[in-house]
Order: structure tokens, then sequence, then C-alpha cells
């Protein structure tokens, strides 16, 4: 690996909770399942989902730095706002709570989905247990909107005396949470030439495009020219792309460094977003059942699932060729699996 100075990186407030490094583990079960005759790619998994705090997953790894610049700015309370069964937002509150950090998470209507299970189960669940104080936005579809309900909050906070943090969802705002994903390009990187190994590509989930930016941004300032492969699990891939393009943008600046990016560098894929987030398709139920019944691998159906889900689209149309290697980026979300209860389930086999 070749080292690049990034004196922002490690110089950036950080409150350090991840367990990591996260393994790296072969996953020949799952080659075997989809070429038997053995002439497919060797595919490896990278365990971000053990991250270790609330279950783990790559959101621990984005709000270490967020904590830690809310900490460093007196903060006494945490706000964000995502989806009902949102993996941030559950992560976050249980930072929060360890912190000692009152916790805000607002809710937003993103899928069309009104079960007890949904409503009460899963991320909710866990939410409700941190002592994380709850609220709802009706808008699934408006980011913005998002942002500015929860910086009215904010205000009133202010007003009653607290010190509130607010954690954009919108990208207009610096990616501080792809910082994380930077260090984990590193990580990975060390991993593979401590492993004498090659990756010939990388596929990661790409929504708000923190994990997949940072990734991205990181291994290209490494020195790496590793492709990687986005999948989406909110928007199709014409919206996605200019939204990470812009957000590398943003992370140089962030962190004072400019990487170089050739045209080709973003690419993204929408071939397993079906309807739309969090939606439910047979190709995901069949990635959830794969990885479940030859691995022992749990995937989630809003997130991990679909990336999934993508990997085995591209992998059967030989993106991937036959002595190569992909890489899959577990980044955890486990707990919306309760959430989904037999939806998960219909055809799987």
């Amino acid at each position: 690996m070749t080292e690049t100075g990034i004196p922002r990186l490690d110089a950036l407030p950080r409150v350090r909770m991840a367990h990591l490094p996260t393994g790296i583990e072969e996953m020949g079960n799952l080659r075997r399942a989809l070429f038997p005759d053995g002439d497919g790619p060797r595919l490896l998994v990278k365990r971000d989902d053990n991250t270790g705090i609330a279950m783990g997953g790559n959101k621990v790894r984005q709000l270490e730095y967020y904590l830690g610049d809310a900490l460093e700015k007196g903060a006494d309370t945490i706000l964000i706002t995502s989806a009902v069964q949102s993996n941030y937002m559950r992560t976050c509150a249980a930072m929060s709570a360890r912190l000692g950090l009152e916790c805000h998470l607002q809710m937003e209507e993103r899928v069309p989905k009104n079960d007890p299970l949904y409503r009460t189960n899963g991320n909710v669940l866990l939410d409700r247990i941190t002592g994380a104080i709850l609220h709802s936005y009706a808008d699934g579809e408006d980011e913005a909107g998002a942002d500015r309900s929860v910086e009215d909050l904010a205000d009133r906070l202010r007003a009653d005396g607290r010190k509130p943090y607010v954690i954009h969802l919108s990208p207009t705002h610096p990616p501080i949470g792809a910082v994380g994903y930077v260090d984990a390009a590193r990580e990975l990187l060390g991993q593979l030439e401590e492993r004498g190994e090659t990756v010939d590509r990388i596929y990661v989930g790409s929504g708000s495009a923190a994990t997949h930016t940072g990734l991205l941004w990181g291994l290209r300032a490494f020195g790496s020219t590793i492709p990687v492969t986005g999948v989406c699990v909110r928007r199709p891939a014409a919206q996605q792309g200019p939204r990470v393009r812009g957000n590398l943008d943003k992370l140089s600046a962030l962190l004072n460094h400019a990487p170089e990016f050739s045209e080709d560098d973003v690419v993204v894929t929408d071939v397993s977003l079906g309807p739309g987030y969090g939606r439910v398709t047979d190709p995901i139920r069949e990635a959830i059942s794969l990885a479940g019944a030859r691995e022992g691998l749990f995937v989630d159906p809003v997130y991990t699932g679909k990336v999934l889900a993508g990997m085995i689209a591209e992998l059967r149309g030989g993106v991937v060729r036959a002595g190569e290697t992909a890489l899959f980026i577990h980044t955890g979300g486990q707990p919306s699996l309760f959430a989904y209860g037999e939806s998960v389930l219909t055809d799987a086999g």
C-alpha cells in the first residue's frame, strides 16, 4: 500500500468505539451455490457488521467522527433524521447513550408499511431501549425538509438551554461520516497487503453515499485502483452517481486533500433497487436466503440484502470473471430483519 500524507485525517476529532479491524472471510459456499461448475470468481466478505456497539454495522465508523465533532463543540444533545427502521438512528442512539448525550430521532415515512412488526420491532425496539426520544416526519422523500425539521427541533432545544448537535441528511452538508470509510479503506488495504491478496472489485451499498464515498476516496488516496461498485438502495443510478461525485468533492475539501479520480471511478448500479427504498423483491429474498443457508450470514432487506442481490446479478452477468475476486462490504442492518418478518421468507428456499 502506498501511504499518502493526509494530515487532516488523523487530526479530526473522533470518539473511538468500533471493534476494529473487522475481519475478512471467504464465502466459498456461496460461490459454489452460484457457480456449481466451479467456474466463478472467488468471493470475500468484510465483516463490518461486527463493529461492536449496538449490533454493529457501518454507522459505527461514521458516527465516531460525528460524535467526536459534537463533543468538541460542547454538545449535550444529538439530533438525527432517517427512516423508521434506520440502522443509523439505532447506532446513534446507542453511542449517544454511552457518551451520556440525550438523543432525538426523527423517523421519516419512507416505506409504505404499517404492520405492528415494522412499527415496534427491529431497530425501533432498540431505539426505545436506549432511551432515545422519538419524533415523526411525514415525508420520506424530502431530505431538505427533514433537515429543516430537525433544525427547528434544535432551535426549540436551544431555547430550553440545551446544546444540540444535528447530524444532517441532505448532501449539502460536509460528509463528516464518510471519513470513517476513508479510515476503513486504509484498514482494508493493510489487511490485503498482510494477507498477500488482491481484490478485483468491491461491492458496497450506496444510499446517503457516505460509506461509498469514503471507501472510494480512501482507496484512491492510499494509492489503490480497485474498482468500487455502489449498489443503489434508495434512488436510481442516474441520481446516485452525481450524489457520489459531489460527496467526493466535499470530502476532498473537508480533508484538504484531493486524490485523482478518473471518469470511470464512480460506478453505481440499480439492478437490485426494485420499487425503491425498503421494498423487498424476489432477488433480495434470494440473497437473504443464500447468505443464511450457505454461509450462516444474515443480511437485511433494506441495505445488505439489496447489495448482495446486486452483486449476485453482476456475478452472473460476468462483471467479475473466473479467477478474479469480488469483495462484499457487509455493513450490518440485521435488526431490521425482525421488522420485516415473513415478507423476507416468501418463496425463499
